[in-house]
């Protein structure tokens, strides 16, 4: 096998205080005309939690976990906050890394939750030039058997919270980051090889529930934002809560199986907004944890590293397709995961 010297763990990035969540904003919306009371409002999400974000101190804890099981150098970078992927990439050429795996911290395809990752990975590249290791990103891990488990007993916990009376009556929902549908569209159907992102949601939804031994369950949408004139993927958690609530439905439970671990959007639309909601309606409303602080998670980052450093086998026990390795920034095929209009969701 291919002799690998590094890994890099590549995220989104998000603000660590206060001061941070302007210049974040500012870089994650960047060149996309985003007005700036767009950002003033997404700002004051921030700063309900005291202007921290908790998706890089749960990327540190994922790195501690990677290096217990691994040998490997683990290297963090971001998109859009420090250490930012330019830098540390930087740093890899300075401590001699030649060839190094990249694991992005988003389990499916599409255009901001994997062929922007490999965007980040040839920009860093580029900047640091001649010396830059060569860069392999990990593939799609959605229908991992170690992902599927450990979304599914977040989804127990979370259930044995509920009151008893309202327990086995709760509806369980899954939820995933909306985009806009010609995104979606534009990465063709799973039937053509495409690396649709609503029909990797489905699929890890689907899995999660077959776990669970739920019959029934919804796939629903968070975090949607641009002009209201641009269809986006519905429905949205809220309007389905209270539809939920209209059919009689006493309790729910939100399982955020688009997400891999907590983050701001996941944290006020689903424990602020959704679960206020879930209140003034008087239902019972629980909100399961993301997979990537369960020790699973970690375990199976190093069953994918270890399909390229030993040969291990790829485990998947999905019904739609998956992308494989890249290298160096370059996506898997020529028009996999282009965006119809390029997203503009600060997060």
């Amino acid at each position: 096998m291919s002799e690998f010297d590094a890994l890099l763990v590549l995220s989104f990035g998000g603000p660590e205080g206060p001061d941070e969540v302007r210049p974040f904003l500012e870089n994650v919306v960047r060149g996309r005309g985003v007005p700036p009371e767009r950002l003033d409002a997404v700002e004051e999400h921030y700063r309900h939690f005291g202007g921290v974000s908790p998706i890089n101190a749960r990327n540190r804890e994922l790195i501690a976990a990677i290096r217990e099981r691994t040998d490997l150098p683990v290297y963090f970078g971001n998109r859009n906050w420090h250490p930012m992927a330019e830098d540390t990439v930087a740093q890899m050429a300075r401590d001699g890394v030649r060839r190094a795996l990249v694991f992005a911290t988003s389990a499916y395809g599409g255009y901001s939750a994997c062929r922007q990752y490999h965007e980040d990975i040839a920009r860093s590249r580029k900047a640091v030039g001649d010396g830059a290791p060569e860069l392999v990103k990990l593939r799609h891990f959605f229908d991992h058997p170690e992902f599927v488990a450990a979304n599914a007993d977040a989804v127990r916990a979370a259930l044995a919270t509920l009151p008893a009376e309202v327990r086995d009556s709760a509806r369980i929902v899954f939820t995933a980051h909306s985009i806009p549908t010609a995104a979606d569209a534009a990465a063709g159907p799973s039937e053509e090889g495409g690396h649709r992102y609503s029909e990797q949601i489905a699929d890890a939804a689907r899995l999660v529930a077959a776990d669970l031994g739920v019959a029934e369950h919804d796939v629903v949408w968070q975090s949607r934002s641009g002009p209201p004139q641009v269809p986006w993927l519905e429905p949205d958690i809220v309007d389905h809560i209270e539809a939920l609530h209209a059919a009689g439905v006493p309790a729910v439970v939100v399982a955020p199986v688009g997400f891999v671990s907590d983050h701001v959007e996941v944290v006020w639309d689903l424990d602020n907004e959704a679960a206020d909601r879930a209140a003034e309606l008087g239902m019972g409303f629980a909100r399961a944890a993301t997979a990537g602080p369960d020790p699973r998670f970690a375990d199976m980052v190093v069953e994918l590293i270890a399909e390229h450093t030993s040969g291990a086998p790829e485990r998947g026990i999905g019904s739609v397709p998956r992308a494989g390795c890249t290298v160096n920034g370059e996506p898997c095929a020529v028009n996999c995961c282009l965006p119809a209009r390029r997203p503009s969701c600060p997060r």
